[in-house]
């Protein structure tokens, strides 16, 4: 806090997806942010412009967003929390804040962002879970899927796994900390947790992996994608629905006493 009486609060943000344009303000969809910034003007009775430190796509949920913001207003930390719940939709939820430094940029600051994709190997299609779950049936190869998945490991060229026109514009080096991908019954949940992402990049990581499952893409082609990282080359989508950004890792260890225990950083 300065000598004006400014502050900056983060919030640990969960939502569905389903609805929303994607995370980050745009002028013809609703988003997650418009949202956020509704409930917290709403609140504090000032307009508020709200940072987020991953920008998530039309449909792909989170359990773990960080938002921050300046705000004038010196109610209690746990007003925030309630008073925000109070102004959001139900597909949206604050489940905690914090005071942070007034340079706090919850996007530029984060060490990790850890994704978790669901699918659903029912034989059936799935009615209560379907917008949370990308239906691929029973017949996968998982035991050929992690063997892929672990030469994502580690620092690499991921342009085979975003569009073209990203890769002319900008690096795309990334470090992936650890992958894991696990059979829950019908269901099975791959995560992949990195320094940061591409645009689409787990989407079209999971496409492809689903590809190799069905014994289209070997475990070696699909190695040879992340080696030679010809741009755009991996172009099979997994929906959207299927996604959620679960955690995003600070050096300050912020909101790392609300982490699941099934959520450890790898390595």
């Amino acid at each position: 806090m300065n000598g004006n009486g400014s502050r900056r609060i983060a919030l640990l943000v969960e939502y569905q997806g389903t609805a929303y344009g994607g995370s980050q303000y745009q002028k013809n969809a609703p988003t997650v942010q418009g949202a956020l910034e509704r409930a917290l003007g709403t609140l504090t009775g000032e307009p508020i412009r709200v940072a987020m430190a991953g920008r998530t796509d039309a449909g792909v949920h989170a359990r773990g967003q960080v938002a921050a913001f300046p705000t004038e207003s010196q109610r209690r930390i746990d007003v925030f929390v309630r008073g925000t719940n109070a102004h959001l939709p139900e597909d949206i939820a604050v489940h905690a804040a914090a005071s942070v430094p007034a340079e706090f940029d919850p996007r530029r600051h984060a060490r990790r962002r850890l994704y978790r994709y669901s699918l659903d190997l029912g034989s059936e299609r799935p009615a209560l879970y379907r917008e949370v779950v990308w239906r691929v049936g029973p017949s996968l190869d998982l035991a050929a899927m992690a063997a892929a998945a672990r030469h994502l490991e580690g620092s690499h060229d991921f342009a085979a796994f975003t569009a073209p026109s990203e890769a002319r514009r900008r690096r795309t080096e990334r470090v992936v900390h650890g992958t894991a991908l696990v059979r829950r019954g019908k269901a099975a949940s791959f995560d992949i947790e990195a320094n940061a992402f591409l645009p689409h990049m787990v989407r079209r990581i999971m496409g492809t992996l689903v590809e190799v499952g069905r014994g289209k893409l070997t475990p070696e082609a699909f190695e040879r994608l992340v080696r030679e990282a010809t741009p755009g080359e991996a172009s099979r989508t997994a929906p959207a629905r299927g996604l959620c950004l679960i955690k995003v890792r600070y050096e300050s260890g912020l909101f790392d006493d609300e982490t699941d225990e099934d959520l450890q950083p790898f390595g």
